[in-house]
């Protein structure tokens, strides 16, 4: 797989979401949410997507987001990881954030999907 080229670069692209409590069907569709806003704002296919790096509040311990994407149609070979993010008090609860390293076409702006109380986070974007 060649990632760059003179016409694609190297990005990461950031990303959050929101659940509603700590239950595998909640995580579920939060991450499965935040995947499609993800892939689709930014055009992407699996070829393009390098890693994801997956952090999530200690308030939410029920699946691993991580496995969650490797069932998605080609996502088996995406590098993929899972760990807790860093409490700090007041943070956001029940809080999933993304690290995606994608090839994007040099043209392209990067899209980063904010979702749910989440988009608080990162107004700017």
């Amino acid at each position: 797989m060649n990632f760059q080229n003179e016409f694609s670069y190297l990005c990461a692209l950031r990303g959050a979401t929101t659940c509603e409590n700590n239950s595998v069907e909640s995580i579920t569709l939060a991450v499965e949410e935040l995947l499609v806003e993800l892939v689709s704002r930014n055009n992407l296919i699996p070829d393009q997507i390098i890693s994801v790096t997956f952090s999530v509040t200690k308030d939410l311990d029920a699946c691993f987001p991580a496995s969650i994407a490797r069932k998605k149609t080609g996502w088996k070979k995406i590098a993929l990881l899972d760990c807790q993010q860093m409490f700090v008090k007041d943070d956001l609860s029940k809080c999933i954030r993304l690290l995606a390293y994608v090839s994007l076409p040099k043209e392209q702006i990067p899209q980063n999907p904010y979702l749910g109380k989440a988009k608080n986070l990162r107004p700017d974007r």
